[in-house]
Order: C-alpha cells, then sequence, then structure tokens
C-alpha cells in the first residue's frame, strides 16, 4: 500500500508490536505530533544514526515502521511525552514537498510472505525458550527478579517482539526489520540466540558461585572472630 506518512528520523528501530516512549521537543517534531493527533495518529520512524552537529536524514529504499500514538502527556514549553506502537513497515520511496516543518515522504508499507507456517512452528518454539534463557540470565547478572516474558503466539508477532528486545547493533536489527519472511526471520533469531543465552547463564553462574564463596567466607570470617 502507498501513503504519504510524515517521517520522525530517530536513532533506534522500531518493530511492529513494540512500545516505544518518545520525548517531543524539536518544533518540527512538536508540528508532527500536533498533525498526527488531528489525523489518524500515525506517523513514520525511520532509522538514522546519530550524528552530532548534522541532520541526518533517511534515503529512499530505507526501511522504517509505522508509530500509532497510543498516549500523550503534555508538558511546559510545549514539550509532550508520548507512547507509541510499532505498526505495520515501510519502504521509503521519495521525499514529497511540503510547507510543514517536518518530512513528509511516499512510503509502501509491506507484510511478510505467507507460507512456511508448519515449519516456523518448531523453530518459534527454540526462540521463545532461548529468549526466555536469556532473559534468566540478566535478571541473575544485574540483581534485578526474574520476570519470564508475555510472549505471543503467533510466530512472526513472536518474531518481532523477541527482535525488539534483544539489544544489539542497528546494522542486525533493520536486517530483521527489513526480512519479509516470517521463517527466515525465526531462524535468524535462533542463530543469535542460543550462543547468546549460552554465554549469559555461563557468566550468571559465575555470579552465583562468587556470591556463595563471598557469603561462605563472610561466615567463616564472623566465626573466627567470636569469642
Amino acid at each position: 500500500m502507498l501513503r504519504a506518512l510524515p517521517i520522525f528520523p530517530l536513532p533506534l528501530v522500531l518493530f511492529p508490536g513494540a512500545l516505544q516512549p518518545l520525548h517531543i521537543f524539536e518544533p518540527r517534531y512538536r508540528q508532527l505530533l500536533a498533525d498526527s493527533l488531528a489525523g489518524d495518529r500515525r506517523f513514520g520512524v525511520a532509522y538514522v544514526a546519530e550524528a552530532p552537529g548534522r541532520d541526518p536524514t533517511p534515503q529512499p529504499g530505507d526501511v522504517g515502521c509505522v508509530a500509532e500514538i497510543r498516549s500523550t502527556q503534555d508538558l511546559p514549553d510545549g514539550r509532550a511525552n508520548i507512547l507509541t506502537v510499532g505498526e505495520r513497515r515501510f519502504t521509503l520511496l521519495d521525499w514529497l514537498p511540503t510547507a510543514r516543518l517536518y518530512r513528509l515522504a511516499r512510503v509502501e508499507e509491506f507484510a511478510d510472505e505467507h507460507g512456511g507456517a508448519a515449519e516456523a512452528g518448531p523453530i518459534a518454539a527454540d526462540v521463545r525458550r532461548d529468549f526466555a534463557r536469556l532473559l534468566a540470565a540478566l535478571a541473575t547478572l544485574t540483581d534485578r527478579p526474574e520476570e519470564p516474558p508475555t510472549l505471543p503466539d503467533e510466530p512472526e508477532l513472536l518474531s518481532f517482539q523477541v527482535a525488539a528486545g534483544l539489544e544489539f547493533e542497528a546494522p542486525a536489527k533493520l536486517q530483521l526489520l527489513r526480512e519479509r519472511n516470517t521463517l527466515a526471520r525465526l531462524r535468524h533469531l535462533a542463530a543469535l540466540l542460543a550462543p547468546l543465552a549460552a554465554d549469559a547463564e555461563r557468566r550468571a553462574t559465575v555470579r552465583r558461585h562468587a556470591r556463595g564463596n563471598g557469603k561462605s567466607g563472610l561466615r567463616a570470617d564472623i566465626e573466627r572472630a567470636a569469642p
């Protein structure tokens, strides 16, 4: 589907179904927010690398994701905090002339191709398991309570949520966003997650042992000091 879409360039990759809070403070994006709220509450998020002193612009052929505004909180001086959720992906085709302060692009929305659903089930199960392993190990490493993730059953949505939850470089995330085959995306995630989860679990085991040794040593010191 072709459409004209306001574009918000940001140094992040937004995935369908992912929640993304944003702080709006520049005049052009205040105008974008006002126009979006007066319309269908949607704009496009396209990745750009941070470049201090420059105003980087997405290029034709870049991929992005439509963001729907879920809630807004007005702040002093016209600033705002908003909560958005990713919807459909798009390819930026070209820039359109506009009198607005923000950029307006002609985009083509796209979705995953159909097919491969039967094969996706086992790979989705692997992705779900290894993502849960990774989060459990990270909870140990950061001394946070373990919170089992709530993940969707549908393989496509699962792939997007896991991709959004992983911390890795933008080019890898953009590759996942650009992929139009659910099974291929799940396989890519499975290949990334297996070593990540195994490494995090090794480090979590070391941390638990170190914690236990520290407690044993402290207990021994107390016993030696006792009269």
